[in-house]
């Protein structure tokens, strides 16, 4: 239960620095994407059920206070979630390279996503432009918030699982 609060306050600390600090910290309309961060730290780190979880809810706080359907950023979300859980059984904690890449993909993936369904199925056809004025700029905005944020959420992680291995000694 008590990873389960825990997880819940991380995704709304980090959706509220997303929509607030972050907002404000825009370079040229681009800011990190905090939720793709979570989702697939959680993805990895917990494995496919989690990061499907932390998607879900990082996609219906998207979804309820940016997008415009509900439902379709949950299901970005979802699938990032699915697909960094995938490699939980690759993920060591000392180990940086595989989360950047997969954060980096995860990334590269909502922004191609999002491109082809908001914008490819109204007619515009401007994937170059839209690649290199919005997607590749936030990636690497998130890449970099991500040397950060990867690392407070991993300690908050070990955390998390010392006190459970801690509590599950003793009733054995």
């Amino acid at each position: 239960m008590k990873r389960k609060a825990v997880t819940f306050v991380i995704i709304l600390v980090c959706f509220l620095l997303q929509s607030t600090v972050f907002d404000r910290l825009s370079i040229g309309n681009v800011s990190p994407n905090l939720l793709v961060i979570v989702t697939a730290s959680f993805g990895f780190m917990r494995g496919q059920k989690s990061g499907m979880y932390v998607g879900l809810a990082c996609g219906l706080f998207t979804d309820l206070f940016w997008g415009g359907e509900l439902g379709f950023h949950m299901m970005i979300f979802v699938l990032i979630g699915y697909f960094n859980g995938g490699f939980q059984r690759l993920f060591y904690d000392d180990d940086i390279k595989l989360p950047i890449g997969l954060i980096a993909a995860s990334e590269l993936l909502y922004g191609i996503t999002f491109y082809f369904f908001r914008y490819v199925l109204q007619g515009e056809f401007s994937f170059g432009t839209h690649l290199f004025r919005l997607i590749l700029p936030e990636l690497v905005y998130t890449i970099l918030v991500t040397l950060i944020l990867y690392q407070v959420i991993l300690h908050i992680n070990k955390k998390l699982e010392t006190e459970e291995q801690r509590s599950a000694s003793k009733f054995v």
